[in-house]
C-alpha cells in the first residue's frame, strides 16, 4: 500500500471516481459526494429510498470502479446470522469441521432492505462494522480492509419489517435518500441503457490500495479548534432540544468529524470549513437522535430539526 499519495494523485483518483460513478447514476453528484463522504471517512452508509432508484448500480459501480470485492445480501425475515458470518462445516471426507466464510467477507457488502431481518440477525453486523471482524463459534476472524456496508432501508413499505435500534443506527457514519431523477437525467437514463447497462463498462480506475492511502489522508485533513468547537456546539445543542429525547453520543461527534474531513479532501482543500460542518450535520446526525412522542406524531423530522439548529448556532469568523 502506498504511504502518502499526493494532492494531485488524491484529486485525479477522486475526479475519475465521480466521473465513473455519474455515468451510472445520472444527475446524483450530491449523493455520489456523501457516498464518497462515507467512504473516505472509514464508514458505512444507510440508503433510505424506494426501490428502482439506483441503489444497488450506485453501489456496485463503487465497487468496480475501486476494484474492491462486492457482495449483496437480500435480507428476509428467515435469514440467519451464519447466512451472513458463515459457520463451521463439516467435510465428510476429511471428518473435521472447516470454516466457511460468508458474505461478509467482502470490501463491499449490500444489506439490501437491513430492516427485513430479524433483530438477531441484524446485530450480526454489529460488530463487523464496528470492529471490522466476525466472531464465530469463539473464534475471532478480521474482514478484509478496507471493509464497507452500504445498507437499504423502503421508507413507504413498513409491514413485516424491524425498524433498526439506536444503537445499530449509530453505526452508520451518514444516512442519505438517492430520490427520483429530474426529467431530463431520467431521459438521459432511457437512452443509455437502450443497448446496454453502463455498468458494465465501468472500468477500475484506482485500487483497494489507494482507497487505504486517501483515507489515512483524510485522517491529516486540518481542524481548527474554532471549527471544531463549532461541530461540538451543534451536537450539545441536539442534547438540549425540547423536540428531542435523546441527542447525538461522542460517536455522533466524531462521525460529523470525521466525515467533515472527508468532505474538505473531496472538495481538494486541506483544512475542514464550517461549511463542511453544516452540509454534513443533518446526513451525519439525524438518523442518531430521538424525538419526543409530539414531535414524531406533530410530523417532525430528525432532519428538520437537525437543520433547526445548525441555523440557531453562531457561525466562527
Amino acid at each position: 500500500m502506498p504511504d502518502r499519495l499526493s494532492s494531485p494523485e488524491v484529486k485525479t483518483t477522486l475526479d475519475a471516481i465521480r466521473g465513473a460513478l455519474g455515468r451510472v447514476i445520472h444527475g446524483k453528484s450530491e449523493v455520489i459526494e456523501l457516498l464518497l463522504v462515507g467512504v473516505l471517512g472509514g464508514g458505512h452508509v444507510l440508503v433510505e429510498d424506494v426501490p428502482g432508484v439506483g441503489k444497488t448500480t450506485l453501489a456496485k459501480a463503487l465497487a468496480r470502479a475501486f476494484r474492491a470485492t462486492f457482495t449483496r445480501v437480500q435480507f428476509t425475515p428467515d435469514l440467519l446470522p451464519s447466512d451472513i458470518l458463515g459457520a463451521q462445516v463439516l467435510d465428510p471426507k476429511e471428518g473435521r469441521f472447516s470454516f466457511q466464510r460468508g458474505p461478509v467477507f467482502t470490501h463491499v457488502l449490500l444489506a439490501d432492505e437491513i430492516n427485513r431481518a430479524s433483530p438477531r440477525t441484524q446485530s450480526a453486523l454489529l460488530e463487523a462494522m464496528s470492529e471490522a471482524q466476525a466472531t464465530i463459534d469463539g473464534t475471532t476472524h478480521p474482514l478484509p480492509s478496507p471493509f464497507f456496508v452500504i445498507a437499504t432501508q423502503n421508507p413507504v413499505d413498513y409491514q413485516g419489517t424491524y425498524p433498526l435500534p439506536e444503537a445499530q443506527l449509530d453505526r452508520f457514519l451518514l444516512r442519505i435518500g438517492v430520490g427520483y431523477p429530474q426529467p431530463e437525467d431520467e431521459l438521459r437514463m432511457l437512452f443509455s441503457r437502450q443497448r446496454e447497462n453502463p455498468l458494465d463498462h465501468v472500468e477500475a480506475v484506482a485500487g483497494v490500495d489507494e482507497l487505504l492511502a486517501i483515507q489515512a489522508a483524510v485522517r491529516d485533513v486540518e481542524v481548527k479548534e474554532s471549527v471544531a468547537k463549532y461541530l461540538l456546539a451543534i451536537v450539545a445543542a441536539t442534547r438540549d432540544h425540547r423536540e428531542i429525547e435523546l441527542g447525538a453520543s461522542p460517536r455522533g461527534a466524531l462521525a460529523l468529524f470525521r466525515a467533515s474531513q472527508a468532505r474538505a479532501l473531496l472538495g481538494g482543500r486541506t483544512f475542514v470549513s464550517p461549511d463542511d460542518v453544516q452540509s454534513l450535520a443533518a446526513p451525519v446526525l439525524a438518523h442518531r437522535l430521538m424525538l419526543t412522542t409530539q414531535a414524531r406524531y406533530g410530523g417532525t423530522t430528525s432532519a428538520s430539526v437537525v437543520e433547526g439548529i445548525v441555523t440557531s448556532v453562531r457561525v466562527p469568523t
